[in-house]
This record gives C-alpha cells, sequence and structure tokens, in this order.
C-alpha cells in the first residue's frame, strides 16, 4: 500500500508511475477522498473539544449562580453527545473509504525497470547456458509422461477436474527429489531458515501479501472463511506482520516448500494440456525481509539463489527484466527465470523473484528500529520462487529426453532418487 501522505506531496509521481504501468491518473481522486476523511476528523475533533470546553464552562456558570447559562450550556453538551456518534461514523466510512481505494493501486516501478506493455517489452538481463542438441525429435512433458505410464490426467479429473494430474512411481519419486534438492540447496548453502507453515490463512493475511481485496477470484476460500494460500510468500512474508524488528537482526530470509492453490480465473483456455497451469502444484518459496537500504542488492541475491537451482540441474534458461506493464501488483521491481522447454521450443516462466520495497509492510504494519533510532521504519519485503517444482519437472523431462524415450535423472537429483539414474517405460 502506498502512503497518502506521499501521493499528496508528489501526485504528479504517482500518476507517471500508473502510467507506466498502463494504468489511468488516480492522484486527484485519491486526495479528494482524503480531503473528505480530513474534514470528517477535524468534525470530530471540533466537537469533542466543544464538548469538553463546554463542560467546563458549565462549573463556572454554576459557580457564578447563572443558572440560566448552565442550561443552556447543558443542552450544547447533550446536543453533542447525540451527534458524535453521527460524525464519528462518518469519520470511519471516510477512513475505510481511503484505504480501500489506497489497497488496489499497485506499486510505484523502480526508475530502473523498463517502460513497457507486456511481456514482449521485457528485456533480457543474462542468458545461462545453451538449448540441448539431439538427433531426435523432442516431445512435450505430458507426451513424455504418458508414454512412460507414470502421468495420468485421465485419472486425475475423475477425481478433481480439469488442471490437476495423478503422478506415479518413478515420475512422483522424481517431484518429490526436486523438492528436497532445492529447499535443502537454499537452508544448507543459501542462508534460508526452512519453515513449516499453514496452508490456510484468514483475510488479514491475504491482504498483507497484496492478493485481497483485488485479487480474491484467483483464490480459493474455504466454508469457514480461510483462504488456500496461492504461494507461500503469504505466510513467510506475514510471520513479521504487525512487529517491530531489530536492525541489526535484518535481513531475515525464510523458504518453505509447499503445495500453492490457484483458482486460474483468467486463463480459460490456456494451457489446458499437461502440468504448466495446475490449480494445485508445489513450490519452494523464497521469502526476505531487510531495512531499506537492503532490499535492492538482497533482490539481485535472491534472483541468483533460484538461478542456482537451474544451473545445477544444468537446465538452459534466461533471466528476463520485467517491464512496467508485467509486473505483479506489489512489485517494485522483477526478474522471471523462463527456462527453455524443448517440446515446446520456447521460454517458459519458472521462477519470479520481485522486491516490493514498503508496499507489502504497510499492509502488515511490519517495522523496524536502528540502535541509536527512536523512530521506526517500515521493512522491505521480497519474493521469489526457488522454483516451481511441478514446471521444473517439465523441464527435467523436456531437457533430459533420450531417443528410447526414457529419461536421464540429472546428477544433482541423485542422491535423493534412491540409486535410480534413468526412467523408464513402466512394466
Amino acid at each position: 500500500m502506498l502512503d497518502i501522505k506521499w501521493i499528496r506531496e508528489n501526485p504528479e509521481a504517482l500518476d507517471a508511475a500508473l502510467a507506466k504501468r498502463g494504468a489511468e491518473p488516480l492522484s486527484e481522486n485519491l486526495i479528494a477522498i482524503d480531503e473528505k476523511r480530513r474534514s470528517a476528523i477535524q468534525k470530530v475533533q471540533d466537537m469533542l473539544s466543544r464538548r469538553n470546553s463546554a463542560s467546563k464552562e458549565i462549573g463556572a456558570a454554576m459557580a457564578q449562580k447563572n443558572s440560566e447559562l448552565a442550561e443552556k450550556l447543558k443542552a450544547e453538551v447533550a446536543d453533542l453527545k447525540v451527534l458524535l456518534p453521527s460524525a464519528e461514523e462518518d469519520e470511519r466510512q471516510a477512513t475505510e473509504e481511503l484505504n480501500d481505494a489506497l489497497s488496489r493501486i499497485p506499486n510505484v516501478p523502480h526508475d530502473d525497470v523498463p517502460v513497457g506493455k507486456d511481456e514482449h517489452d521485457n528485456t533480457v538481463a543474462r542468458i545461462v547456458g545453451e538449448k540441448p542438441r539431439w538427433n531426435h525429435t523432442p516431445k512435450e512433458h505430458f507426451e513424455i509422461g504418458e508414454a512412460l505410464g507414470y502421468m495420468d490426467f485421465e485419472r486425475a479429473a475423475k477425481l478433481s477436474g480439469s488442471r490437476f494430474t495423478v503422478l506415479t512411481g518413478p515420475l512422483a519419486r522424481l517431484e518429490r527429489a526436486l523438492g528436497q534438492f532445492m529447499i535443502d540447496l537454499h537452508t544448507n548453502e543459501h542462508g534460508y531458515t526452512e519453515v513449516s507453515s499453514p496452508l490456510m490463512v484468514r483475510d488479514d493475511a491475504m491482504f498483507g501479501t497484496g492478493q485481497l481485496p483485488k485479487f480474491a477470484e484467483d483464490l480459493f476460500k474455504t466454508t469457514d472463511g480461510r483462504w488456500l494460500i496461492p504461494t507461500a510468500e503469504v505466510t513467510l512474508t506475514n510471520l513479521v506482520s504487525g512487529e517491530i524488528l531489530e536492525q541489526e537482526k535484518l535481513p531475515l530470509r525464510f523458504t518453505a516448500l509447499t503445495p500453492s492453490f490457484r483458482s486460474e480465473a483468467g486463463s480459460a483456455g490456456r494451457d489446458t494440456r499437461g502440468m504448466l497451469r495446475q490449480h494445485q502444484f508445489w513450490k519452494c518459496e523464497l521469502v526476505s525481509i531487510t531495512d531499506a537500504e537492503s532490499s535492492l542488492a538482497e533482490h539481485e541475491r535472491m534472483t541468483a539463489c533460484a538461478e542456482e537451482v537451474l544451473k545445477r540441474l544444468g537446465l538452459h534458461f534466461r533471466t528476463m527484466t520485467l517491464c512496467t506493464g508485467d509486473m505483479g501488483f506489489g512489485a517494485r521491481k522483477t526478474y522471471d527465470l523462463e527456462v527453455w522447454l524443448p517440446g515446446q521450443n520456447t521460454y517458459r516462466e519458472i521462477s519470479s523473484c520481485s522486491v516490493c520495497g514498503d508496499f507489502q509492510a504497510r499492509r502488515m504494519n511490519a517495522r523496524y528500529r536502528g540502535k541509536e533510532d527512536k523512530a521506526t521504519k517500515f521493512v522491505h519485503t521480497l519474493n521469489g520462487s526457488g522454483t516451481a517444482v511441478g514446471r521444473c519437472l517439465i523441464a527435467v523431462l523436456e531437457n533430459y529426453l533420450n531417443e528410447d524415450g526414457s529419461v536421464t535423472v540429472p546428477d544433482a537429483l541423485l542422491p535423493y532418487m534412491g540409486g535410480l539414474t534413468k526412467i523408464e517405460r513402466a512394466a
């Protein structure tokens, strides 16, 4: 959430940032809503001040035996007592209106983010590795998985409908191996603390990381009003909500390997075959909590941690800097890691690493204080996939396909595969 004080002082900057994102200017409307809120606050304060002063005047009038004035003042206080609740309700509604309006405004992009409309305007930050060269014809992951006999979409549909997958035998183990490899790498070598957190959260948690109120249709809600997490970013980031942290203990780095749940409301007709876009999938999430000065450097570090996963798996990928029109709601700057999929003959996003500044912290009221500081500051938050397990499985299947239809297990995963070095067709 953006600071209304900053908006009042920098209306042109806000509208320029929104224009970069392809959105309409909003500063004039926001300031008007804030003026209404300020007026309501002032009205309540004036009524409270007058009530207090009138109460004192009653005592003075009675001391002077001026009963007529005392009764007049008593009537005024009684009227104020009746009118005050309505004025306080107006103040509450005006504050709620402003907060709701602010909660729907996207973050302000960093100055070095390329300006653009959509994914076609993203820029290449770096390219790692080379596309594999084979004598045999590449295949898509669902062709490979079904031919092996360990990937079943029909049974998944029987159980749950579309956009679900059943994996069995070696492919189920390969998926588990990928997740374990990622979490081990990030905890043992990258300094992240592993967290096991809830998969269901309250409204406040979803609001804190920006999923609510704007993106409710992308989420699944339980019958008792909780939400299934679309990413462990929600729980990991909200670990510090409402807290004041000591600056010397920052950064905090958290990671979790969890299922994620998404309705995919806006993806009708897209990636309907295979595992690319699922309602339920495993993901290794990375979250950092930093001070204001360290967040940009932490963004580069986090992205490098996610890249290391793909490097060790021997996968060719490119790192893209997203343009203003393609960034997520809460991000100030985002790198997407796009892995090469031979079967599709294209790059597909497998990780997204974003720095959010204090955007989420304001929503969560998460702050820090330095040793010599009296005042607190909002923390900066970062999140990234380290990486999406299902999409990584897809990449391994397509990049390690052999001519006979078998799939070689990458060296980095061998310690997790129980001696299995190659996945072959089920007998």
